[in-house]
């Protein structure tokens, strides 16, 4: 078994083969960690709180059980995030925004997935940064201020994910759950250099429902694509809470891993048959992902999927979802929103049931194409982003013109409307050492071969990047 020079540089798997070798104790782990998120809090704004007197406490009974032999579940004792959108019993959900009072707050219950990381195992490390109600791909709130990239703070951790990401990245835990609405684990997945599903709607439940509807899904957020089966054999477990749920998934998604990728058949989508400028350091370590598939044994053409660009259609769906949000709010409490956010709000406010049942048609007309589409081939393979991360604290970059985050990720929110998984893989770094990710799209129910081939390309090379500054090599 490999050396460990720094727990909190530790995968997940790694942590549990250790504990179960007497190698060291989750105590040390634990603490490795909470160090290392101390420094990365400092370093770019990760996290909303840093639960260390509890986790430690989490790890010492860890620590008991497995001593005496009786692990509590597939994560006893491994150090873990949560996006500060999902109900964490004992800590505030704070959501971003100056709106949500943390006094007098009874914050008793868990979100399903983390409630199953709790029975698990898991300790709680802290809850990560969001903006606020997750409106947008990058991560800066009124309440919490900016979240920077961990290879350079002036950048954008992305979002709506970005503390995740972060935390991730700097070693703050080797697992975190995030939330999806349009690319919200993937952007920042993107733009940190982790690995970040999307789950097909419905596998991992989800409570209480998000205003922004089915759009919304909850993911892992890891290392690599192993740590993100193990983090899915866990969140995909059954909670009455979400009437939405799919049913449990009848194997592990660890075991799936070993499956083959030689023929699959692989559709290479430059950028979906649309004109998006992708910088050419992306797309061409894209290519080189393609490449490193057909080798491996996939079948791989460079095909579209014929898709129109929905993003209307996808304002239309999100942004009465944010009016939704807000619709309790007093004028008061709506002054101390972020700006952007209450701007969307105004648009969704103005749209009708007619209009948003159109864009309904027009999402399940681009869910039967893609049905189609995933007929002939098993996986769609595009950038994640067509960039890479801008500065800090700004919806778009600089010059760019756009008005909207969704102007600079058009790769990923389809696929939410679609509801199918997708994978963010890092698989290089541009000119100014920031990452660069590419997307693999399944059909509907596909998450296993999805992160078949995400664990391919890591196993052979394909996948991961050089790490973040870290403050022993910083």
């Amino acid at each position: 078994m490999a050396e460990v020079t720094d727990l909190a540089d530790c995968s997940a798997a790694r942590l549990v083969a250790g504990y179960a070798a007497g190698e060291f104790s989750p105590v040390e782990a634990v603490q490795a960690v909470i160090e290392r998120a101390a420094w990365a809090q400092r370093r770019v704004n990760a996290f909303t709180r840093i639960d260390a007197d509890e986790a430690l406490a989490a790890a010492k009974e860890s620590e008991e059980r497995w001593r005496s032999g009786r692990p509590a579940g597939l994560v006893d004792g491994v150090p873990a995030t949560v996006k500060d959108l999902l109900l964490t019993r004992g800590a505030p959900t704070l959501r971003g925004s100056h709106t949500v009072r943390e006094e007098g707050g009874t914050w008793d219950a868990d979100a399903p997935s983390v409630a199953r990381l709790r029975e698990h195992g898991a300790v709680f490390v802290g809850k990560t940064t969001t903006p606020e109600f997750g409106w947008k791909g990058v991560t800066d709130s009124p309440r919490h201020g900016v979240t920077g990239n961990p290879y350079d703070p002036s950048r954008t951790a992305g979002g709506s994910s970005g503390g995740s990401a972060a935390a991730v990245a700097l070693g703050a835990g080797p697992l975190s759950l995030g939330t999806d609405g349009g690319g919200s684990v993937r952007i920042p997945g993107s733009f940190c250099g982790i690995f970040a599903l999307k789950p097909t709607y419905g596998r991992v439940p989800l409570y209480p429902a998000s205003p922004f509807g089915t759009l919304a899904h909850v993911g892992p957020m890891t290392r690599d694509a192993a740590d993100a089966a193990l983090l899915m054999d866990v969140i995909t477990g059954a909670d009455w809470r979400d009437w939405s749920q799919l049913a449990p998934p009848a194997g592990s998604f660890r075991e799936e891993l070993a499956g083959p990728v030689a023929g699959l058949r692989v559709a290479y989508s430059p950028s979906l048959g649309r004109d998006v400028p992708v910088r050419p350091e992306v797309a061409a370590a894209v290519r080189r992902v393609v490449d490193r598939l057909a080798e491996l044994g996939a079948h791989v053409e460079e095909a579209d999927p014929g898709i129109a660009d929905p993003v209307e259609e996808f304002h239309t769906l999100w942004f009465s979802g944010a009016a939704r949000v807000v619709q309790h709010l007093s004028h008061a409490q709506r002054e101390l929103l972020d700006p952007g956010l209450r701007e969307i709000c105004a648009e969704g406010a103005r749209r009708s049931a007619l209009d948003y049942l159109a864009a309904v048609d027009v999402r399940m007309a681009l869910g039967l194409a893609m049905g189609r589409f995933h007929s002939t081939y098993d996986l769609l393979v595009t950038p994640t982003e067509p960039i890479t991360a801008f500065e800090a604290g700004a919806e778009v970059p600089a010059g760019s013109g756009l008005t909207r985050w969704t102007g600079w990720t058009p790769f990923t929110y389809p696929f939410n409307m679609t509801q199918q998984p997708a994978a963010t893989v890092p698989c290089g770094t541009d000119g100014d050492g920031l990452p660069i990710g590419v997307q693999l799209v399944g059909a509907r129910h596909a998450d296993a071969l999805v992160l078949r081939a995400a664990h391919a390309l890591y196993t052979s090379g394909a996948a991961g990047i050089p790490a973040p500054p870290t403050p022993g090599g910083s």
